[in-house]
């Protein structure tokens, strides 16, 4: 092989191999506000674990999306969904008397309702968190909110600080995913998922002594606005 050849072909490599590596770095900007808009404050809390390292956490998160991202949520019957609205119902009415089974009864009831629709079974709690986040990334904190808070011991809660108003934060916050979970698929018609039993569910929360705290405020008396804000 003559000289003149062997020089060609290492120019022609070198071609290549920085051809290669421009398209590398061209993508390579891209992804960072891809997976920030998918995963919203997703992405902030996952460079936060990271320590600020907005490569390390996009690491993570596009390797979530790759384990997840071909998952099809199953719908519910109707029947289920009552099932699953009428036990929300209920633990927000026994919030008033026990706020600790409260927010545990929420917890079991989301990684339930998230099997049922098709995500990791519940005793995989971090899988189906990683799972829920590809998915319902702007809803999934309030599921990580009212797990901790129910898997708390109660002494260990009082040296934390986390009160009552903690734990009624969390089930607000949790609530938004429990909608997201609940509701049908665009193409049921009729049943419009957990939003249909609001009248019914604001009376329950605000009606009758039971309802009422030592101090005469209601727990769950506010409006849509302030529990998106909590």
């Amino acid at each position: 092989m003559s000289t003149g050849l062997i020089i060609a072909l290492i120019v022609i490599a070198a071609v290549v191999i920085i051809a290669a590596v421009m398209t590398l770095r061209a993508r390579g900007p891209r992804q960072g506000p891809s997976l920030k808009r998918r995963f919203g404050p997703e992405y902030d809390r996952a460079v936060a674990r990271h320590d600020g390292d907005a490569k390390a956490a996009e690491r993570e998160l596009t390797e979530r999306v790759q384990r997840h991202c071909e998952l099809r949520e199953r719908p519910l019957e109707p029947a289920q969904r009552e099932q699953y609205e009428a036990r929300w119902m209920a633990a927000q009415e026994r919030f008033v008397d026990s706020p600790r089974d409260a927010v545990a009864e929420a917890d079991r009831l989301l990684a339930e309702l998230a099997g049922a629709r098709g995500f990791p079974d519940g005793g995989q709690y971090e899988e189906q968190l990683s799972a829920l986040s590809v998915h319902h990334a702007h809803h999934v904190d309030g599921y990580r909110r009212v797990h901790r808070a129910a898997h708390l011991r109660a002494e260990d809660a009082r040296d934390g600080g986390q009160g009552t108003e903690d734990m009624r934060e969390a089930m607000v916050a949790a609530r938004a995913l429990f909608e997201e979970l609940v509701k049908p698929a665009r193409h049921d018609g009729g049943h419009t998922g957990g939003r249909h039993d609001h009248g019914r569910e604001r009376a329950a929360l605000s009606g009758g002594r039971k309802a009422q705290t030592r101090g005469g405020h209601m727990p769950w008396a506010m409006n849509r606005r302030q529990a998106k804000e909590s």
